[in-house]
């Protein structure tokens, strides 16, 4: 049986500072995992959200 393809995806958004910048409080980036609805969200995703690497609320962006 083959299945069939949802509306929703799930994706990941990734710390935008924490990849650019190299002089971060602890190693590594911060990733979130989510939803979001194919039809209603075409474009890529940027939410504001708690980076715990740079301490602070952070932009992250949507990765492949």
């Amino acid at each position: 049986m083959a299945s069939k393809k949802g509306v929703r995806v799930i994706i990941t958004l990734e710390c935008t500072e924490c990849r650019t910048n190299p002089n971060k409080r602890k190693n590594g980036v911060s990733r979130y995992t989510t939803e979001k609805n194919r039809r209603n969200q075409t474009a890529r995703m940027e939410l504001k959200k708690f980076c715990p690497c740079c301490n602070k609320h952070t932009i992250h962006k949507e990765t492949k």
